[in-house]
């Protein structure tokens, strides 16, 4: 019989990770373990908590350990999706019985999800939000990275972009502003984008008060992240973005993260496959949806001090296909 196993793990920030929303030292992660204990086999899923969704790390804990008997009584991915609301509860269970499934019958999880093999590719590297002359500092330290994601914040934000081009002349920018921009300093930073060479831009608006993008020029690409979570919120999105951010903490799991990338594409949107600040088992299922993306943002790992054991292989900025020990 599958037993269900909840953990809380902490792992240590190498330095801080800040956005407009705060900084913090530790990545606080929760861990979901389904085993079979006659069967010898386990299956994992890793999820981060998100407050900006109204999550904390007890209550994905409870919500996961509800599912219990659910659980032990054989549920799959398909009743969990109308069991369970998306978000990061969802997507450790979701993601530990595509391991589970993988470890038990021998076929790897992208051939279980109906997928292409996951090949290397590159990720983006992300540069904390701070002072122009400490983000041109950052930027200049890894200005050996051919793909750079750049936090920004609001006021400033102009300064800060020119600084890090500074810093990286010849690496691609990406921007995310985490909702921090107004209908004020939109036009001043998206100008300051443009002349920095930045191809993407994500979620520079307040998801509840985005309308504006669907009344303005896009010089460049328009990302959404807090704006859409699943298939749901699509509809929302028309005029107004170019592209989507698919997370697995916000779709709730890899299974309604496929069915949101096949979707996404047929309405003509890009995609970027990102992540919360985790470790390589939560990076590792997203793995399987790069070939889809026209953007890779899962550097997770390489913003920790210290990374699971067995882990993701990262070379500079390439991101190796997950291992069996890890994941799928």
């Amino acid at each position: 019989m599958r037993r269900l196993a909840v953990a809380v793990d902490r792992f240590p920030i190498a330095g801080a990770f800040t956005i407009s929303r705060g900084s913090r030292t530790e990545a606080v992660v929760v861990t979901a373990r389904i085993a079979d204990a006659e069967r010898a086999v386990a299956g994992w899923g890793e999820c981060v908590p998100y407050p900006r969704y109204g999550e904390n790390v007890e209550s994905v804990a409870a919500a996961i350990e509800e599912q219990a008997d659910a659980i032990a009584a054989g549920v799959g991915r398909a009743e969990l999706l109308e069991r369970m609301k998306p978000g990061a509860a969802r997507n450790a269970l979701d993601c530990a019985l595509f391991d589970f499934e993988a470890k038990a019958s021998g076929r790897p999880a992208w051939e279980i999800a109906g997928l292409a093999a996951p090949s290397p590719a590159t990720t983006a590297y992300t540069l904390s939000l701070g002072t122009p002359e400490s983000m041109e500092a950052a930027a200049r330290d890894a200005s050996a990275r051919p793909l750079l994601k750049v936090k920004l914040g609001g006021a400033g934000d102009p300064a800060r972009i020119a600084a890090v081009r500074r810093g990286a002349p010849d690496s691609r920018l990406i921007v995310d502003a985490n909702e921090a921009w107004g209908p004020e300093t939109l036009e001043a930073n998206l100008a300051a984008c443009l002349a920095a060479g930045v191809t993407l831009i994500e979620q520079p608006l307040p998801a509840d008060d985005d309308g504006l993008l669907s009344r303005i020029e896009r010089p460049i690409p328009i990302c959404a992240d807090e704006s859409l979570h699943d298939r749901a919120g699509l509809d929302h999105l028309a005029g107004r973005y170019d592209a989507i951010n698919i997370k697995l903490d916000k779709t709730g799991g890899l299974t309604e993260a496929i069915m949101l990338a096949h979707e996404a594409r047929a309405r003509g949107l890009s995609l970027m496959i990102g992540c919360m600040v985790g470790t390589s088992l939560a990076m590792a299922p997203a793995m399987l949806l790069a070939h889809h993306a026209d953007t890779i943002d899962l550097d997770g790992p390489l913003l920790l001090a210290r990374d699971r054991t067995p882990g993701l292989l990262f070379e500079g900025s390439t991101i190796h296909p997950p291992e069996r020990d890890l994941w799928g």
